[in-house]
């Protein structure tokens, strides 16, 4: 059995998942056993970021920047997309963890970064 952390939509969840009964079986994911409370992106050793904003937008996974959806002094409630993440062939939204104006955006369409990197800054 393995412990695994993901993160939906801003959302994380952490899994079970385990081998099958019989011999050479996929693993099959065991429902979700309980959800941790929506916090951040996990913490890593994030790049320092290069705006003044004292709250941190980070990458919940590692990938290739896709789009930019805000733009630096725009108002952004908690959830809104500040940018889209492609990982593994999926665009995935990266949300403003609370309510604040856009003081950076840290990164460019098509910058590789990984898990934890600082995307953006808010006030």
């Amino acid at each position: 059995m393995k412990n695994y952390t993901i993160t939906v939509n801003g959302n994380v969840y952490d899994v079970v998942v385990e081998e099958g009964a019989g011999s050479g079986a996929a693993p099959v994911a065991a429902p979700v056993v309980k959800k941790a409370a929506p916090a951040a992106a996990p913490a890593a050793a994030p790049k320092a970021a290069g705006g003044a904003g004292s709250i941190k937008v980070e990458a919940g996974a590692a990938g290739k920047i896709f789009k930019i959806e805000a733009k630096v002094g725009q108002a952004v409630k908690k959830g809104d997309a500040v940018v889209i993440l492609e990982a593994m062939k999926m665009e995935i939204p990266v949300v403003a963890p609370e309510d604040g104006t856009v003081a950076s955006i840290d990164v460019a369409v098509g910058d590789a970064i990984e898990a934890g990197a600082v995307l953006a800054t808010l006030n």
